[in-house]
């Protein structure tokens, strides 16, 4: 019988940007207020993790970074290293990592072998100790036939068919399925559970510059996420106030940590001649300007669209649509169900278009008049099937969870990284 307490690794695949990190912490945060006695490690590549508060149970090891230069191409942070030798240190660490932490649950995001493969050991092994692999996939990857050829190409088919015992859809059905139309088996199919979207609350502890102001009122948050490719929505806002002082609501804007340090200087000294524009450059705990903004403007990211949920905002949602669809994909979704109105930068010339939509912002529906069910499940249901698990593992002898010695081995040849 099992007796410790229960573990958790979480893997989080943040190439690029907040999404990955923000949404494996609060999955962490959901589930050791809910479990206490748990611990959970998050594996990390991103050079902001430590900008993060998390609770005791929780803790992080940061792998070396990566720059994102494409839909599937990636450069070291350190330009001493080539991308062979990163993943090789990157997936030494995480290996070691799952064979001393030796969980319980190894809950991997969005790559069912991580970067360049770099899990792929790491599910070889714990597949063999009887831990619980499970695949947490967002609302929506990509449009069907681009995720199609992507995962033939890097094995993931396989692998999810063959290493995974779960998967995870942090969504519904209803908006968008990121099974649907790829060619996975039924089998997969049937091991598939829409949790609903995760919902975050106020963070009273989050602290804001004093500048920011949360207590004026009415005023309009403006969001980029990460930032690294959100530097058009923020010249659209700053442009529409520029041209129309009359807007009648006050912006503030984050433009996040990855913005480029050119366009993050010329936005704040755009936004200091402007009285009705705050600007700064990241708020690690943004959920404070949620709970208190009259509506947002935002690209259309998984995070933010559950913010957007979670304190029921109105918003206006301008997605990217390179090098993925998945944000024009949500937003369309969005729109279609009453969720949240959509505007394309291909309108990004004309400013009066954004300012009108920031005047009507207040006036603008709420998400949950549409009266989703279950649209904000996600915490819930993850904690329920955790539960579950570590119920199953507490009454499986040890002896019985793992694959054996001879299966083993096999599968760590066939998932090694190429």
């Amino acid at each position: 019988m099992q007796s410790r307490s229960p573990r958790i690794l979480i893997y989080s695949h943040d190439t690029f940007g907040l999404g990955h990190l923000r949404r494996s912490r609060v999955i962490a945060q959901a589930l050791v207020d809910h479990r206490p006695e748990t611990s959970i490690l998050i594996v990390a590549g991103s050079p902001v993790v430590g900008s993060f508060s998390f609770p005791p149970q929780v803790d992080f090891i940061r792998v070396p970074g990566v720059v994102k230069l494409g839909a599937d191409s990636y450069a070291p942070s350190n330009p001493g290293l080539s991308i062979e030798d990163l993943t090789e240190i990157r997936s030494a660490i995480i290996t070691k990592t799952a064979e001393i932490f030796d969980p319980d649950i190894f809950l991997v995001d969005k790559e069912p072998l991580g970067m360049r493969g770099e899990v792929a050991e790491s599910l070889a092994f714990l597949k063999t100790t009887g831990c619980r692999l499970v695949l947490g996939l967002r609302d929506i990857m990509d449009e069907p036939s681009r995720l199609t050829e992507e995962w033939q190409r890097k094995g993931a088919f396989a692998a999810v068919e063959e290493l995974y015992d779960d998967v995870w859809v942090y969504g519904l059905p209803e908006i968008c399925d990121p099974l649907d139309g790829i060619g996975v088996s039924e089998r997969v199919r049937r091991r598939a559970v829409f949790t609903g979207y995760l919902p975050r609350a106020d963070e009273p502890s989050g602290a804001l510059p004093d500048h920011i102001r949360i207590g004026e009122r009415p005023f309009v948050l403006v969001t980029t996420g990460g930032g690294g490719d959100g530097a058009r929505l923020v010249d659209w806002v700053l442009r529409a106030y520029e041209s129309d002082p009359s807007i009648g609501v006050r912006a503030k804007i984050v433009l996040g940590p990855f913005m480029e340090t050119g366009y993050a200087s010329d936005f704040q000294a755009r936004a200091r001649k402007l009285d009705s524009v705050d600007l700064i450059t990241f708020a690690a705990s943004i959920e404070p300007l949620f709970e208190r903004a009259e509506g947002v403007v935002a690209m259309g990211g998984y995070n933010t669209f559950c913010e957007i949920l979670s304190f029921d905002k109105p918003a206006v949602i301008v997605p990217r649509r390179h090098p993925r669809l998945e944000q024009f994909i949500r937003a369309s979704r969005a729109e279609d169900l009453g969720l949240a109105r959509m505007l394309l930068d291909d309108e990004a010339e004309n400013a009066a278009i954004m300012a009108e939509a920031i005047r009507m912002l207040p006036r603008q529906q709420k998400p949950q008049s549409a009266e989703i069910e279950k649209l904000l499940g996600g915490v819930e249901t993850i904690r329920r099937l955790v539960d579950d698990i570590i119920a199953e593992r507490r009454r499986a002898p040890a002896v019985l969870r793992g694959t054996g010695p001879a299966e083993a081995q096999r599968q760590v040849t066939r998932f090694a990284r190429p």
